[in-house]
């Protein structure tokens, strides 16, 4: 079955940077399009990042252009989040997420917090 593992959350100062990670397992990776959404408390889950099947196109939400990278090693079943220069708006669950066989799949989540 389809799995989605995030990893790499915690507390950063303002300014610091974090690189997610998200181990995919239980479907073809390299076939699909790969997502990273955040969810703040008292807010909707709001598109982040999302990459191609073969790393080629990214897009990113305006709030992130600019610090922050999405990335994809289809050798490893990984798509990564590098995030620079973080806010304290940025502070959310992160989640991944995949689109296959008619349904979304998502991660548990993983807690960012930016404060000093």
């Amino acid at each position: 079955q389809v799995q989605l593992v995030e990893s790499g959350g915690g507390l950063v100062q303002p300014g610091g940077s974090l690189r997610l990670s998200c181990a995919a397992s239980g479907f073809t990776f390299s076939n699909y399009i790969m997502s990273w959404y955040r969810q703040a408390p008292g807010k909707e889950r709001e598109l982040v990042a999302a990459i191609t099947s073969t790393g080629g196109t990214t897009n990113y939400a305006d709030s992130v252009k600019g610090r922050f990278t999405i990335s994809k090693d289809n050798a490893k079943n990984t798509v990564y989040l590098r995030m620079n220069s973080l806010k304290p708006e940025d502070s959310a669950v992160y989640y991944c997420k995949t689109f296959r066989s008619g349904r979304d799949y998502w991660g548990q989540g993983t807690q960012v917090t930016v404060s000093s």
